[in-house]
């Protein structure tokens, strides 16, 4: 069966596959460069719905070709490999994820007149090599629900960025993001303690 197809179930299932995308990336979003990026364009452009819109068809197309390199990475390992794989990148991100962002000159290279355009486009390179496009990439290889994995995802990144778009910095400036990097840094940990016991189980 084609990747591009739900794939048959492998312990997790559908809706555990999505929620854990969701929550993974929704914390992970929370004071990243991308939540900094939707802050200033609806400082700039102070119209939401089309800057919603082109977070969602940024994130989709983005996280699309995430999973889809996810996928190819899964292909390329024996099971108790890439559960080792995917434990020491899970811990490596929960690291990364403590360390705050800042918008560098990516957040800032999309001029346009038009609100969504300028939103799909700087989204689409801010969230290139960022963490949560990564964590994308290792959740696409651990779990066979291909099209979850980007829902999920996708959810997570709106589930982050439509109340600062809406909110503006009223909402930003009131989030605990010291405690938020520390849920989502345990988030991770605890995806790479569920990896690497899998991959002990696999050896016995």
């Amino acid at each position: 069966m084609s990747w591009l197809l739900i794939c048959p179930p492998s312990g997790l299932c559908m809706f555990e596959t999505l929620l854990a995308s969701t929550g993974i990336v929704a914390l992970a979003e929370i004071g990243d460069k991308t939540q900094l990026l939707a802050l200033m364009l609806a400082a700039r452009y102070r119209k939401p719905a089309p800057i919603i819109l082109g977070i969602l068809v940024a994130t989709l197309a983005n996280h699309f070709l995430a999973a889809a390199v996810g996928y190819q990475i899964a292909q390329l390992f024996t099971e108790s490999t890439l559960l080792w794989v995917l434990a020491g990148s899970f811990l490596a991100i929960a690291a990364w994820t403590l360390v705050p962002d800042t918008l560098d000159d990516d957040g800032n290279s999309a001029v346009s007149s038009s609100p969504f355009i300028a939103t799909l486009i700087a989204f689409f390179i801010a969230e290139m090599g960022d963490k949560t496009q990564v964590a994308t990439v290792m959740l696409a290889a651990q779990f066979e629900y291909f099209w979850m994995v980007v829902c999920g995802t996708t959810l997570g990144m709106l589930i982050a960025n439509v109340p600062v778009v809406l909110l503006g910095n009223f909402a930003a400036e009131r989030l605990p993001l010291t405690l938020i990097r520390g849920l989502a840094a345990i988030s991770f940990v605890i995806f790479a303690v569920y990896c690497a016991w899998q991959a002990v189980g696999l050896a016995q």
